[in-house]
């Protein structure tokens, strides 16, 4: 990917791109990479040092926290145009929690090195302030994640997860397995087959190899509110 392809998607997804002067716009394409991850691949383990700040170009990405017992609970997912602060979690000395991130699909993202990162955010203040406000945006998503876990019953979590699920695709078949399913919303993947189980007897998905059927989207979207 030449350099001019780097600045397109720079000046478009990184808002603090044109308050930059052009000797640090320079010296930002020279520390960013273009880097391919394969499906399963691991991006950052949480005990890494800072592998930098990451901008999804295609594919999709999952940051999700660990427990010690190995409990996985899903914060959100990154596909195109969306970044990621927390892989670079030493620019900002506020955040002290531990993510992991993993690759879902075949993915292409640029990384900016996060020792340049972290220079940068020191020396210009909008650069501080995007990455702020970007930690920001993601705290809220970790913290509506956390809501859901703790204050909503199984069967409005899966709803939701459902229906979110549908308005990324033009179909009405979801293509995750029960246990993908039970890992995104934080559950057991029993829970979450028996309660796929419930809502196919109330005929709202059929159940397949293939994946989850939405067969009522008005009994599904009652379930969400």
């Amino acid at each position: 990917m030449a350099s001019q392809e780097f600045v397109e998607i720079l000046s478009e997804h990184f808002s603090a791109w044109g308050h930059m002067s052009a000797g640090e716009q320079q010296q930002m394409l020279a520390n960013t990479s273009l880097i391919r991850y394969s499906k399963g691949m691991n991006v950052y383990n949480g005990g890494n040092d800072c592998v930098g700040f990451v901008i999804v170009i295609s594919g999709m990405l999952r940051v999700y926290m660990l427990s010690e017992e190995g409990k996985e609970i899903t914060l959100y997912r990154l596909s195109h145009g969306d970044m990621c602060i927390l892989s670079a979690s030493c620019v900002l000395a506020s955040i002290t929690f531990d993510v992991h991130i993993d690759v879902e699909e075949d993915s292409q993202v640029l990384m900016v090195s996060s020792s340049y990162f972290s220079s940068l955010t020191k020396n210009n203040v909008y650069v501080e302030c995007f990455a702020y406000r970007l930690a920001t945006d993601r705290f809220s998503d970790v913290m509506w994640a956390m809501q859901q876990i703790l204050f909503m019953s199984m069967d409005k979590r899966l709803a939701i997860f459902l229906w979110d699920e549908l308005a990324k695709t033009d179909e009405d078949i979801i293509r995750l397995t029960h246990e993908q399913a039970a890992r995104y919303i934080g559950s057991a993947r029993e829970v979450v087959t028996r309660m796929l189980k419930y809502f196919a007897g109330e005929g709202i998905v059929e159940l397949s190899r293939g994946g989850i059927k939405i067969i009522n989207k008005e009994k599904l979207r009652r379930l969400t509110i």
